[in-house]
């Protein structure tokens, strides 16, 4: 599996530096923080794809394995689009594995947003399995308490570590409550956008499109307009 997996990589790069709209860049390399989300890619792309997700979704792990290498690899490195990511939270595990994502510059935030979608089974399970003492300690103290009981409990601390962060600073964007409160009222604010109405998401050039909720079907979308 996982040789197919790269073996995918390479062809999608050699047809992404065929493309025509191919530049010298790899804007990949391009993330930037925007309105409560990152933008990754060229932010003059001709088509913006907006990505909403929840870590603690489960279709929302399986569109990464299935879509992350293919969207960035034939469309984000060449230039011709844009990925926004944006946090549709659903629980203070959610919030939790949020905060340590966007912890760091926003150089990180890719590589911190995919070792949580693909490790999620670990750590799901870990949750699914956690004791009513441990569920205890998530309800209640302040509330960067529950947020540092909840990455101990679910291994996120060692997640975070394989990232090259130490506990110490990892704590501390658990701890800053700004960021809690922005991510919470980003997401309020998106799960009422019209058309929204489960994760995962997507909106291209700000357009919503209701009823998408896989690869497959994206992938579709996204080719009428290439």
């Amino acid at each position: 599996m996982m040789f197919r997996r790269i073996a995918l990589a390479a062809v999608l790069v050699a047809g992404a530096l065929m493309t025509g709209g191919a530049t010298n860049s790899n804007w990949n390399n391009v993330v930037e923080r925007v309105d409560g989300g990152h933008l990754i890619g060229n932010p003059d792309a001709s088509v913006k794809l907006t990505e909403y997700v929840s870590y603690t979704c489960p279709h929302c792990a399986e569109f990464t394995r299935e879509a992350e290498d293919a969207l960035k690899l034939t469309y984000v490195v060449p230039g011709q689009m844009s990925i926004e990511v944006r946090h549709l939270i659903r629980d203070p595990v959610d919030l939790t594995v949020a905060m340590l994502a966007n912890c760091g510059p926003p150089s990180k935030f890719p590589l911190n947003h995919s070792a949580f979608m693909l490790s999620q089974d670990t750590w799901i399970a870990a949750a699914e399995k956690a004791t009513p003492a441990q569920r205890q300690r998530w309800a209640s103290g302040d509330f960067a308490a529950r947020r540092r009981a909840i990455a101990s409990d679910l291994g996120l601390y060692t997640i975070m570590e394989q990232r090259g962060y130490e506990r110490a600073e990892a704590d501390r964007c658990l701890n800053d409550e700004k960021v809690a409160e922005t991510i919470s009222q980003v997401s309020d604010r998106d799960w009422k956008k019209p058309g929204i109405t489960g994760t995962p998401a997507f909106a291209i050039d700000g357009n919503v499109l209701a009823g998408t909720h896989s690869w497959r079907m994206l992938a579709t979308q996204l080719a009428a307009r290439f």
